[in-house]
């Protein structure tokens, strides 16, 4: 039997190309998905229609967290923007920031009480290794996604020995319609490669199933993780073909 089966799980972002996958697993291993969605979400037991974005709605989310149980609360919806900073406006920016960071930090907020009381729970953050590798022309992105694995690492400590689980998940780019237009471009330019979205669908049900801390996937990536941290010069220049490449594409 799966440790999921019947657990109530809280997921955001269940209509994209690996929040479905997910969602779909997480059902077949018997657990009761509700889904954080903008219009209902077929693959989920249950949809709650809020915009993550909007400030009002996320503070009535969070209070209708609260009064319900919540075993496993999943923050998986993002958003990503590839290009130079100064071509987003601030609403933009603002978006992204309040989508990838404010957001799980407000709903994990809401679920810690009850999970206290219960000396039970799991919160699962999914980042990107672009959080823990910051990367140029993704950089609003990048810096919301190293402060989601800051309060994955905070909130770990903060809660230790209450039994609740926090779990971080990085992936790196996946096959998915997110990547398309210029970041698919880009991809082709500086040979890079992108996971299957099953593949990665599967690390993370994995890894909430086995209730692990920290997951990165790929072995190169993790590499530059430890690089990143100890010797980020040589993190710059290996990445300076990348970024030529990406200059070269909104030049003019």
């Amino acid at each position: 039997m799966s440790r999921l089966d019947g657990c109530r799980v809280v997921m955001t972002g269940p209509a994209g190309g690996i929040g479905s996958l997910v969602a779909q697993r997480l059902r077949a291993r018997r657990a009761h998905v509700t889904g954080v969605v903008r219009a209902a979400c077929a693959w989920c037991d249950e949809s709650l229609i809020t915009d993550l974005g909007d400030q009002e709605a996320l503070a009535a989310l969070a209070q209708s967290l609260a009064a319900r149980q919540v075993d496993i609360l999943v923050n998986l919806a993002g958003l990503q923007y590839f290009g130079p900073i100064e071509d987003q406006s601030a609403d933009r920016i603002a978006l992204g920031y309040t989508v990838n960071l404010v957001a799980p930090a407000i709903l994990a907020s809401a679920v810690v009480p009850q999970m206290i009381a219960r000396r039970d729970g799991q919160i699962v953050n999914i980042g990107s290794v672009m959080g823990a590798i910051p990367y140029p022309y993704f950089t609003a992105y990048s810096s919301a996604k190293a402060g989601l694995k800051a309060l994955s690492q905070a909130l770990r400590r903060e809660l230790s020995g209450r039994g609740i689980t926090v779990t971080h998940i990085a992936p790196r780019a996946v096959k998915t319609a997110a990547i398309a237009g210029a970041i698919e471009r880009f991809m082709t330019l500086a040979k890079m490669q992108a996971d299957r979205a099953d593949i990665v669908a599967d690390r993370i049900v994995d890894a909430i199933e086995a209730r692990a801390s920290d997951v990165s996937i790929g072995l190169p990536e993790r590499i530059f993780t430890q690089l990143n941290a100890t010797w980020p010069a040589a993190v710059d220049r290996g990445l300076a073909r990348q970024i030529a490449t990406a200059r070269s594409m909104f030049a003019g």
